[in-house]
Formats: structure tokens, C-alpha cells, sequence
């Protein structure tokens, strides 16, 4: 965290200038410059000399009954308007009259008068001027809370922060403070925040911290730090060499971190030590290291000029596989077992354009390791059982865990255990725990689990699309992210490493199977990749997916059932996966603009899937929360993509403002929350639901965001033109905005905003001639 500066005394207010630009610096600059108050020559009632005082001693007799100068309210100046402000009482008196549900909050819901006076700095507080409505006093909460961050006792706040654009004020918060506010390291400097766990429930608390087998230079460091601080309490702990599902559930009771990379550093005294190699966690109860997660943050980060933390998440990535054999669902112990959507390839190759120039003999040798990795991911989980289904070719979700996963509330699955804890006169809490020692054997909850394993692996946790089948559903999502590995695999092998790529060699499905039907080989050490070989496993998948899951008559992509052989029936947003990885063809993408995009585009963006999918919500069947009426970032974000690549320009646009207008409401009117997710059809964030909302809860100022979120706003504001732009400052509602004809005169004819190269869209390489 930034050093707090010296307090500047109020008699040294006013000398100093205003920083340049306010309205667009970090708060660490604004508040690091010493733009306060100053001295001012007052009669104080009851002494007849003037004196030089310092307004913030003068008691409350001596300003209760002064009058107030002639005309202090009027506003007889056009020069910008800069208050001089008591922190700690003006923050007391907005919380005391303002917010009148003590959530700490000024949002909407809150019925105080929605108005507060403040005095100009030009005037040393005599004359007054109102500060009215919801955004302009949140964000002077906002900024109070700021400032005490740096020390300060008194500010002189410009007013073009109180009342700065939303669009951009969204947009500078995110630059500058919410991906700070998300970045970890795992270091002698950043354990103790990391081991922060909020989803243990064990009685074990106590941080620790689990090394892979073969680490001995990390397992020393982790030793030594858990000498040299004590006051940590960190327990440290070596995996096995074979990490097995037995033994994950055996450390469900004492959870951890798991290590990711670290690098040589060299001290000030000259000696050596290693430093963990940062990364953004999605915010709130999720303070590790998230698979998905992951790559929609880094588009923020790129977008945002974060390039070196953008790598350093790939290299983390590297990492995991390396050493736990697949990106994790998170790298906590109890996800061991558990992987994420796939976005390796694509992440690697966005920082790769984004690297020097210059260094292009440094750049291929760093490429070579995530490359390598994207390949051992590809073959030995997606392209092996269980996750791989040899009949249809289509790979799917699955979690070789065992029992019931840890990381959930305590009573989430009560329901599923209680007729089954009835059935033996036993509690739930006696049955649940005889389960998860394998003292009670149950096939019917081990399929149960079995699935709910897979759905988590998803994401999408939890859908009724996916419900109590997952582990056997070859989705399309999954299978279109697979066919991007193979094409950016087959195009990185082919444009950057002259069609020859040595790897080790790594086991699939594909081996095993040769070794069952008799063609058993000696295995060699290394194998040459070729782009030929990857450009046919992605033909060969494209024509899986088109044969299982496109849907002619209804014109879109549904999920396939490798157990039953039938075709799902749940109409997903994530049928534009197949757009964002280009296995669609063009009548294909065209069919679904008209067909299925009318399905999914509500006023607050694309919804995650149809009402009729989802079905009716009784009590005993609840709201999921990836269905009908939410909306999520990666759905809108791999949704844009996809629209642009096939030059739907107007859809993009349109999806894009409807969402970024969801965002962009939320924070005006609520105190500048950006959380995990919206009901797109309600149009609110505070939602009904399992789990909640994450980002929702913190006090005076929002200091994380959430992940992707955050990325969504700073990407999504690409694809905007300059008139979509002004709209979405003014909040104006995306109905409205494109009933418009001056809307859509706009659309046609201005041009997109620029951002860096290639930022949402990747160039396309070249294929093989």
C-alpha cells in the first residue's frame, strides 16, 4: 500500500496548488499533494481584535450563531468550485443525516434529504454551496474515506470529483485502484492476506501453505518464513509426488494454499530471496487464484496497460500445471482435484502481441513455456477419460473428487442429504460426516456429487442446464474453447516456431488407446508438434460439434449427452462460444443472430439463459444463478467477441452499452458497487439467490470491484463509439438509447473509440498455404 504522507497542518492549506488534471489522477496522487486548507483572519465573538485562527479550533459557540455572510449562497463565479472540508465531521455528518439504512452507504434506497452544504476553499468555508443527490454524495463519502487513507484531517476537495462523469469515474477506479485492491502475492509479504480463507469451515484456521513434491528451494523459503515470523502461525506442508483423490479429501480438514510461482530477487544487502509472482483474485470470498477468472481479468489488465501482471497470471497458470497437472478451479487445497474452463492459449498469445518488439528472441523462449503447458493441459485432461468421451469426441466436464465439496456453505447441501439421513434416524450433520469417511457408502449421492463436482469445474456453478447430468454432457462451451486451443496451438506452432514444436511427451487418450488395441510402441522421451496435426484436430472437432450440438431448426448450439446420445434441449447463451472460437460457420452465425440472440438480449444485456429453459421456481426448487433472469461478464464479453468476428458490429455495440448500462446504473446509484453479477431482466444487483452477491459488502468506499467485472467495463468500453459513450455518462436507458434515430444515425456513422491493438479480437494468423 502507498505510504501515507506527513499531515499537512491546516495553516499550510491553501498555499500549495491543486494537483493538475483532478478529476482524472489516483487518489494516491490527488491526496499525496497538499491541497488543503489555510489560514484565515477571523473576529472571533467576544473579542473585539482580529486574530489569525485556525478554523478548525473554533468550538461550537464560537460558529453555532454567527451570521452568516450576505449572499454566501449565491454562486457569483464561473472558476471551478473546490470545498474545504473537515473530514472526520463531514464524513460524520453525511453518515448521520444521509444514510438512513446504516449500511455506510448513500445509495438510493436511503431517504435522508439528499443534500449536504459545504464551504469553498476560495472563501476559507464562509460561503456555502449545496451538494445534492445519490452520486454526488457518495462520492463525497467516497472521498472522505479516501483521504483518511492518506492521513488527512482536512481537504480541499474539487467538486469535479463529486459530480466527474460516471463512465469515467468507474473507468479511473478500476485502473488505478480496484485492480491494486485484487492483486496477491504469495510471499513473506503477502501470506498473511492470501491465507485469508472465508469458505473454511473447518475448525482448523490456522494459515498454511502446501508445496509441490520437488520444490525443495520453495519448501526452504516457506520453512524460513515460518521462522522469521512467528506471529504468522503458518503450518507448512509438502504435497506427494502422486496427488490422488483420496488423499485431497484427506486434507479437507486442514485447507490451504497452494504455492505458485516465485522468482529470484535480489536484496538491497545484496543477497537473494525469492518474491511470488502476482496475481488478481476475483474480490470478496474469493481470495485465490480462479481458472476462468483469470484470463477475463487479464483482458482488463491489458486493456489497462497491466501487461507485466497479465503475464505474471500466465506464468502462474505454467505453474499449476506443472506441478497439480492442470489449471485449478482455484489453488486451494479441496480444488486439487478440479479444473476450469480452458482460456490458456488465448491469454498467452494477447501478452505475447503485447511484449516488446524488441526482444523477440526473449519473447518466443517465454511463449515456449505456456505453449508447451496449453499442450501437456490439452492432452492429458481434455483429450483423456474421464473427461474425454471416445465415441463422440467431444470432451466434457468432470472432478475425480471424492465425497462432499468443502468449500460450500455449511448447510448448502442439506437438502440432498436429508432424506437420506432420515432414512437411518441420524442427523444430518452425523450422516454427512460418516459419508465423507466412507463409513457410509451411498451410489446414489456419489453420482449426485459426481455431477456437482463437474458443474463447479464448469463455472457455470450451479444451472439447472447442468443439474445432476454434468459429468456426462459433452457441452458446447467446453468443446468450442477446445477447437480455440487447437487453432491457436496449430497457428502459434506454424507462424512462430516455423511448423516444429518439441515438447515431452505427454499421455492421452490417444496413446492409451493404441496400446489397447495392440500397436503398443516404446514411448519416446520428446514429440515434434506440427500445426498439420492441430489444424486436423480442430477440423475433426468442429465437425463433432456440428454434428452433436448444432440445432438446425432452432438455430443454435445446444449441449450433447454422451449417456443418453441425445441432444440437450436448454437454450444457453454459451452457444456463441462457438462465435468467440470461430467453429461457427457464417450461415451458422448468421442463423443464430436472428434465431437465438432475440432469445438471450434482455434491457441489462445478454441473459444467461431463457425463461423457458429454465422452468418454474417453486420453493422447493429455487433460482440458480447462472439461469434466467442473470446476467454474467465472461457470457457478455465472449458474446461481444464473437459478434465483432463476424462483423455483426450493431449487436455488438448494443449488448455491449445494454450491459455497461447495468454497471454504469449500479454504481451511480449505489454508492459505486460493482459486483459479481446483475439480474439483467430486473435490472438490479441485489438478487435473490444461492450465495448472494459478492462486491456488495463493504463500507464508505468500494475498494475491489469484482474481476471480471471490472475487466467487462474497461473492455466493453472499447467497442464504444463516442455518442454510446456520452449516453452511457448519462446514464440514459439502452430502450431509449436505440429506439433512437439519432442513435442509430450515430451507429452508422461514427467510428469505434480506439484501444489497444487487438485487445478484445485476436488478428487472425495465417494458415498453412
Amino acid at each position: 500500500m502507498t505510504e501515507k504522507p506527513t499531515r499537512i497542518k491546516m495553516t499550510d492549506a491553501l498555499r500549495m496548488p491543486p494537483p493538475p488534471s483532478t478529476t482524472v489522477v489516483p487518489a494516491s496522487e490527488y491526496y499525496a499533494n497538499a491541497n488543503y486548507a489555510r489560514q484565515r483572519t477571523l473576529s472571533v465573538s467576544g473579542k473585539g481584535t482580529a486574530q489569525t485562527t485556525d478554523t478548525s479550533a473554533l468550538t461550537d459557540s464560537d460558529t453555532k450563531y454567527r451570521r452568516q455572510r450576505r449572499g454566501s449562497h449565491d454562486d457569483k463565479t464561473i472558476k471551478p468550485r473546490r470545498f474545504l472540508i473537515d473530514v472526520e465531521e463531514t464524513q460524520r455528518l453525511i453518515l448521520e443525516q444521509e444514510d438512513t439504512d446504516g449500511d455506510f452507504q448513500i445509495t438510493v434506497n436511503d431517504i435522508g434529504p439528499k443534500v449536504i452544504t459545504l464551504g469553498t476553499a476560495d472563501s476559507a468555508g464562509f460561503n456555502k454551496y449545496d451538494v445534492r443527490g445519490t452520486y454526488m454524495l457518495s462520492n463525497l463519502l467516497q472521498e472522505l474515506s479516501l483521504a483518511q487513507d492518506y492521513g488527512r484531517k482536512y481537504v480541499v476537495l474539487d467538486e469535479a470529483r463529486l459530480n466527474e462523469n460516471p463512465v469515467d469515474r468507474l473507468s479511473r477506479m478500476i485502473r488505478h485502484h480496484f485492480w491494486d485492491g485484487l492483486t496477491r502475492r504469495i510471499d513473506a509479504e503477502g501470506l498473511e492476506t492470501i491465507s485469508n480463507d472465508p469458505k473454511n469451515r473447518s475448525k482448523n484456521t490456522a494459515p498454511r501453505i502446501y508445496v509441490p513434491f520437488g520444490e525443495q528451494e520453495v519448501l526452504d523459503y516457506y520453512n524460513n518464513v515460518k521462522i522469521s515470523k512467528p506471529s504468522l502461525h503458518l503450518e507448512v506442508e509438502q504435497l506427494p509426488q502422486e496427488i490422488t483423490p483420496k488423499y485431497v479429501q484427506s486434507i479437507n480438514e486442514k485447507p490451504g494454499i497452494l504455492a505458485l510461482a516465485m522468482t529470484k530477487h535480489i536484496n538491497e544487502d545484496g543477497t537473494e530471496t525469492l518474491k511470488g509472482v502476482p496475481f488478481v483474485v476475483p474480490g470478496g470470498r474469493f481470495n485465490e487464484m480462479y481458472g476462468w477468472d483469470s484470463y477475463f481479468e487479464a483482458l482488463g489488465l491489458l486493456v489497462d496497460g497491466r501487461l507485466e501482471l497479465a503475464k505474471g497470471m500466465v506464468d502462474n497458470f505454467v505453474y499449476e500445471i506443472q506441478h497439480y497437472g492442470k489449471i485449478l478451479n482455484a489453488n486451494r487445497s479441496y480444488y486439487l482435484t478440479r479444473s476450469q474452463p480452458p482460456f490458456l492459449t488465448d491469454m498467452m498469445l494477447k501478452v505475447y502481441d503485447r511484449l516488446p518488439p524488441s526482444l523477440e528472441a526473449e519473447n518466443k523462449h517465454w511463449l515456449a513455456g505456456p505453449l508447451t503447458a496449453a499442450i501437456k493441459e490439452y492432452l492429458t485432461v481434455w483429450l483423456s477419460e474421464p473427461r474425454y468421451d471416445p465415441e463422440s469426441g467431444l470432451s466434457r466436464f468432470y472432478s475425480e473428487g471424492i465425497g462432499m465439496p468443502p468449500e460450500t456453505e455449511a448447510t448448502h447441501f442439506d437438502h440432498v442429504i436429508k432424506p437420506f439421513s432420515d432414512a437411518k434416524g441420524m442427523s444430518i450433520n452425523e450422516y454427512s460426516k460418516m459419508y465423507n469417511e466412507g463409513t457410509i457408502i451411498e451410489p446414489e449421492l456419489d453420482t449426485y456429487f459426481k455431477h456437482d463436482r463437474a458443474v463447479r469445474e464448469s463455472g457455470h456453478d450451479t444451472t439447472y442446464r447442468l443439474d445432476n447430468h454434468c459429468a456426462d454432457i459433452g457441452t458446447v462451451d467446453l468443446n468450442a474453447l477446445l477447437y480455440k486451443y487447437e487453432i491457436d496451438i496449430a497457428e502459434t506452432i506454424h507462424t512462430i516456431f516455423g511448423d516444429s514444436f518439441e515438447t515431452p511427451f505427454f499421455e492421452s487418450y490417444e496413446t492409451r488407446s493404441r496400446e489397447k488395441d495392440g500397436e503398443k510402441e516404446e514411448r519416446p522421451k520428446t514429440v515434434v508438434h506440427t500445426s498439420a496435426e492441430w489444424f486436423e484436430r480442430a477440423r475433426i472437432r468442429q465437425e463433432k460439434i456440428d454434428r452433436y450440438c448444432w440445432n438446425e431448426e432452432r438455430g443454435m448450439y445446444f449441449d450433447y449427452n454422451t449417456r443418453l446420445k441425445t441432444m440437450d434441449t436448454y437454450e444457453s447463451v454459451t452457444t456463441f462460444y462457438t462465435m468467440w472460437a470461430g467453429c461457427a460457420d457464417r450461415r451458422k452465425a448468421e442463423k443464430m443472430m436472428s434465431k437465438a440472440l432475440p432469445l438471450f438480449e434482455v434491457k441489462g444485456g445478454l441473459v444467461s439463459g431463457t425463461e423457458s429453459s429454465r422452468g418454474f421456481i417453486t420453493l422447493a426448487r429455487p433460482n440458480r444463478q447462472w439461469d434466467f433472469p442473470f446476467g454474467w461478464a465472461p457470457h457478455q464479453i465472449i458474446s461481444w467477441i464473437g459478434f465483432e468476428r463476424y462483423g455483426f458490429h450493431e449487436e455488438t455495440r448494443r449488448t455491449c452499452y445494454r450491459w455497461l448500462y447495468t454497471i454504469t446504473k449500479s454504481f451511480v446509484d449505489f454508492n459505486g458497487v460493482v459486483p459479481e453479477k446483475f439480474d439483467v431482466v430486473n435490472m438490479t444487483h441485489k438478487v435473490q439467490v444461492e450465495y448472494g452477491n459478492v462486491g456488495v459488502d463493504f463500507k464508505f468506499v468500494p475498494r475491489e470491484g469484482f474481476g471480471w467485472m471490472n475487466a467487462s467495463y474497461q473492455v466493453g468500453l472499447g467497442y464504444m463509439d463516442r455518442g454510446l459513450r456520452r449516453a452511457l455518462g448519462a446514464v440514459m436507458d439502452p430502450n431509449k438509447v436505440f429506439q433512437s434515430e439519432l442513435c442509430k444515425k450515430t451507429l452508422d456513422n461514427q467510428s469505434f473509440v480506439e484501444q489497444p491493438p487487438d485487445v478484445t479480437t485476436r488478428l487472425f494468423r495465417p494458415h498453412r498455404t
